[in-house]
């Protein structure tokens, strides 16, 4: 039997905003992309990484009321969940892509713990991590 975690939910405030951020600007590709009625069901993947999606999630019904709808959208923005990891075989390199692609940086690269760093944040805010080595 095989088993492993196949999708990693992430909220977004804007499903359309945020596939163009990870599709366009970080190199992801759409996996998924259906709809229910006003429910969509959204993943996307890194390419190097066929087995694993991220689903780019808004919050709302049937799982939220309005209150918590906002309540999680502001947690978001506010920075407040745990950051994503990225890994990369050159994070200054990478994060020179990524500027260019029009990412907004919270930290630059930086050397720490034998690896390189960098953060971002998605439109949504949602941060994320870089992290890699320097050639």
């Amino acid at each position: 039997m095989s088993q492993g975690v196949e999708v990693v939910g992430l909220y977004v405030r804007d499903q359309d905003e945020a596939l163009a951020f990870y599709v366009e600007k970080v190199g992801f590709r759409v996996h998924t992309d259906v709809k229910n009625g006003s429910y969509r069901w959204l993943t996307v993947q890194h390419p190097d990484q066929p087995s694993f999606q991220l689903g780019l999630c808004k919050p709302g019904a049937p799982l939220h009321d309005a209150s918590t709808t906002q309540t999680l959208l502001e947690m978001v923005a506010k920075g407040a969940m745990p950051p994503l990891v990225l890994r990369v075989d050159d994070c200054p390199a990478t994060f020179e892509r990524l500027r260019a692609a029009g990412v907004e940086f919270t930290q630059e690269p930086i050397t720490r713990f034998g690896t390189v760093d960098a953060g971002f944040r998605d439109p949504s805010g949602n941060g994320w991590k870089l992290l890699g080595t320097r050639r």
